[in-house]
């Protein structure tokens, strides 16, 4: 069985368990408080091209999604994000947990815009009874979205000039953000990412790490107190040295894009053999994600052989799935792939 279900299949890239092996007896201080860590920082803020911001290592997505949320928010407030949001859907209530509810905005491909954002806060802040809701508090957006898009460069910028005229700390979810940045349609840089919006975080944990979220905090009031909300969501690994020799590696000299690399060049080969069969895709996704609509009986002939996720069943008996690239997707496991889906 060949698995493209999702991306954080395989363990490591070999770079970054040869830095753990080889710093595994060194002594540091714990919490995060390590060379290792500020090390990584300081890559980071040099990626970022901007040496104000603050940095936290966390172990996981879901982790770093509730703790960004729980210390953005006010207890009467909310996170706007799309229908299809990763917090919304797949999250298992993580963000309400901590007392915030999540305000879905409809969404057909995991993107939101600067005027639905605008048209939500206004609709409540001029309803008559405005404090007996839930007060959009913050927005959150995810790049790649859950659908495999990607947002623009101007789309971010025009989201994020409404958030800072309503107030409204705009977190970028980047799980794969590195998937998103070696897209051919991509137009961003991370120093972009980093200077139109208040918090992202960078996702290691699908691209080529063991574990480990960086959280990149510009905004000075999310700053303040963030290592307590860390602490109390448990979310504090002692050994958190281990996260900074892994983020260390992985930016020291731009493996982090090498390894998001191989996902999206894979990815394309399998999306152009899909549409020369003549099977659509649900999302026009130009990253590691894939949609395909397939027949039962396609769904049959791939899944004797290949893994892959169920997305949605459709009205007409088809079904959306997902095959999902990685950094460690192997060049002949693709082309396996791609002669299995010419015989359909």
């Amino acid at each position: 069985m060949i698995r493209f279900e999702c991306d954080y299949a395989e363990g490591a890239h070999e770079r970054i368990i040869g830095a753990l092996v080889k710093t595994n007896f060194e002594q540091t201080p714990g919490y995060g408080e390590d060379v290792y860590c500020e090390e990584a920082r300081a890559l980071i803020r040099k990626e970022c091209k901007n040496e104000d911001l603050y940095v936290q290592f966390l172990v996981g997505g879901t982790q770093a999604n509730l703790t960004v949320i729980a210390a953005a928010l006010r207890a009467h407030e909310g996170a706007l994000c799309a229908s299809t949001g990763h917090i919304n859907v797949h999250e298992t209530g993580a963000v309400e947990a901590t007392g915030h509810k999540v305000l879905p905005l409809p969404s057909e491909d995991g993107k939101i815009t600067a005027e639905q954002i605008e048209e939500a806060y206004l609709l409540h802040i001029n309803d008559s009874s405005f404090e007996h809701m839930v007060k959009p508090g913050m927005v959150y957006i995810s790049n790649p979205t859950e659908c495999g898009t990607i947002y623009k460069k101007a789309e971010l910028e025009a989201i994020y000039k409404v958030c800072q005229k309503y107030d409204l700390p705009l977190f970028l979810d980047g799980a794969r953000l590195g998937y998103g940045l070696l897209s051919p349609e991509n137009d961003m840089t991370m120093a972009d990412i980093a200077a139109n919006t208040d918090v992202f975080y960078i996702g290691g944990t699908k691209v080529g790490l063991l574990m480990g979220e960086a959280v990149v905090i510009k905004n000075e009031l999310l700053k303040r107190d963030f290592r307590y909300f860390i602490k109390q969501k448990g979310a504090m690994l002692a050994k958190g040295r281990l996260l900074g020799v892994q983020f260390a590696e992985a930016f020291r000299d731009g493996l982090y894009y090498e390894m998001s690399e191989n996902a999206i060049a894979l990815a394309e080969g399998i999306r152009n053999a899909f549409l020369k069969k003549g099977i659509a895709m649900r999302y026009d996704s130009p990253t590691n994600q894939l949609f395909p609509i397939l027949t039962q009986e396609q769904c049959a002939v791939l899944g004797k052989d290949f893994a892959y996720s169920n997305i949605e069943a459709l009205a007409d008996g088809r079904k959306v799935v997902r095959f999902c690239t990685s950094w460690a997707t192997k060049k002949e496991d693709a082309e396996t792939l791609i002669r299995a889906i010419e015989t359909l």
